[in-house]
């Protein structure tokens, strides 16, 4: 794509993809590579900068992860941080020691750069004054900086905290300007970005958009295309971005397994169906008795996903044979999924990830097409605006691939699910009425396996308890409860216990994550 790049080599780092992220914040786009990709083949890719992640290794460890010398002279801005900061120390002549004492956390940063006039830090005077804080994470430092360089920063017990040489377009940080903690790191690599590496932020979703359909045109050509929608944002916005790029030559099969959010099922329908805007070929399985009869007695969690999983693939593949050859597969994997993965970059595997519980063993096609497989979830949302998908199901609520399956403790059965769907529905409502700002996490109803005594009206109850759940999380592998206002609580209370037949107690989840996890199962 004719675009400006940023290559992002990825040494091991645990935030590889939020520089990516900060980078593209600047309307720039960004790619994370492995770390033994060759000088040559960056080359070829023509980026406006290298940046280099940190990494959880020692630089003159021999088996460390490493690059070639010949990096910092092909006269592309080169940013290094943590790790990437000592390997361009280590490889250009400089000294890099264990560190006398380690730096983790909020550390107390003086930066010299700003006196000096470093590009790197223009514009920091009054968002970032000499003495500020940022985030370290280091046990080894730079003892001594190569020939050529100055020092730009440092904290009481790291003299080289940020250098640079440029002349040669070269820079180091040995602290984390990606995270939040770094007040002043967005605005660092923004003058990277922009001022060191010249890029001029061109890049936008509505772009992305116009080159990716015509990638798909000319790699699909007449091909057909089968895509499982699973109604999520992802497969909602691959399928919209697919039938943007080729019609009715794509098929999209919607499995309502009967664990979706109330009318859910026919919110998908009204967008992908035939009284909906894209024309694409659009097949609605109604399988909730197939998966009831399945989970049947099953209360192990684990259980439950995996029936849930190798169940909807069957049905998938069910209907795909009743259409016969296709020729290309689409999934809604991103790019999260991708770097998690392990594919395209030097990071270990987190988890591996399969779109819709895993590949279909017994559908012919010939290959698999991922058109966002290089956009991050913000970025996918802003794509299916772009295409045209209402905002409720841009940014509908996350939702677990098992649905409602997970939200139900002990067995399925589809009075309970009635119950959950009814009490979630409320739920949001009172929620959206009481303007809470669900965006920054994710909020939810679910079924307890509890049945306690009531009172309503005169008589005596033995019902379930539902517990609300509502969590605050930036990036979903740590979480804290919403403090949601007691009036809207004792709302979604009374509401649920009166409208909600089978419920007599409401119960409102406080645990954090950890211990607990996001959803209860």
């Amino acid at each position: 794509m004719d675009r400006e790049l940023i290559v992002v080599l990825d040494f091991g780092g645990q935030y590889k993809q939020l520089i990516a992220r900060r980078v593209r914040e600047c309307n720039v786009y960004c790619e994370i590579h492995p770390y033994t990709k060759t000088p040559g083949e960056i080359l070829a890719m023509h980026p406006k900068g290298i940046i280099l992640t940190g990494g959880p290794n020692s630089v003159y460890a021999d088996d460390s992860p490493t690059c070639d010398k010949a990096l910092f002279g092909l006269g592309i801005p080169v940013l290094g941080i943590c790790y990437g900061s000592q390997l361009m120390a280590h490889k250009l002549g400089g000294k890099v020691k264990t560190a006398p004492v380690s730096e983790y956390g909020h550390t107390k940063i003086e930066l010299d750069g700003i006196q000096s006039g470093s590009k790197l830090f223009q514009g920091m005077e009054s968002d970032a004054p000499e003495t500020s804080t940022c985030w370290m994470s280091h046990t080894d430092y730079i003892a001594q900086p190569p020939r050529g360089f100055k020092i730009t920063a440092h904290t009481d017990n790291c003299p080289v905290a940020a250098m640079e040489d440029p002349g040669s377009r070269l820079y180091a940080v040995q602290f984390h300007p990606e995270v939040v903690h770094t007040p002043f790191g967005t605005q660092l690599l923004k003058n990277f970005v922009m001022e060191i590496c010249g890029c001029t932020g061109s890049w936008k979703m509505s772009s992305y958009v116009d080159t990716t359909v015509k990638e798909l045109r000319e790699k699909i050509g007449d091909g057909k295309v089968l895509l499982g929608l699973s109604g999520g944002v992802d497969s909602s916005v691959a399928a919209a971005l697919l039938a943007k790029a080729v019609g009715k030559q794509l098929t999209c099969v919607f499995v309502d397994h009967g664990l979706l959010r109330k009318n859910e099922g026919d919110e998908v329908e009204a967008v992908f169906g035939p009284e909906g805007p894209f024309e694409l070929n659009f097949v609605r399985v109604n399988a909730q008795e197939r998966f009831y009869i399945k989970l049947a007695g099953i209360t192990d969690p684990e259980m439950k996903r995996k029936i849930i999983g190798a169940e909807f693939i069957s049905v998938f593949e069910e209907e795909a044979k009743k259409i016969g050859q296709v020729d290309f597969l689409a999934q809604g994997t991103i790019y999260p999924d991708v770097v998690e993965s392990g594919t395209g970059s030097g990071g270990a595997v987190i988890k591996s990830h399969h779109n819709v519980g895993g590949l279909p063993e017994h559908v012919d096609f010939k290959e698999i097409v991922e058109p966002l497989r290089m956009l991050f979830k913000d970025e996918v949302r802003q794509t299916g605006l772009e295409l045209g998908l209402p905002r409720h199901l841009v940014y509908r609520q996350p939702f677990p691939g098992p649905g409602l399956g997970v939200r139900i403790v002990g067995d399925v059965t589809a009075e309970k699910v009635r119950i959950v769907q009814e009490a979630d529905a409320i739920f949001r409502e009172e929620l959206e009425k009481g303007g809470i700002d669900t965006g920054k996490g994710q909020f939810f109803a679910a079924l307890t396996n509890m049945r306690s005594v009531g009172v309503m009206g005169d008589g005596r109850t033995y019902d379930y308890a539902v517990a609300l759940r509502g969590v605050l999380t930036s990036d979903f592998m740590t979480a804290e409860a919403a403090e949601i206002p007691w009036s809207v609580l004792q709302t979604c209370m009374t509401r649920i216990i009166n409208e909600v037949k089978g419920v007599n107690r409401v119960l409102y989840d406080l645990t954090s994550k950890p211990p607990g996890t996001i959803e209860l199962e």
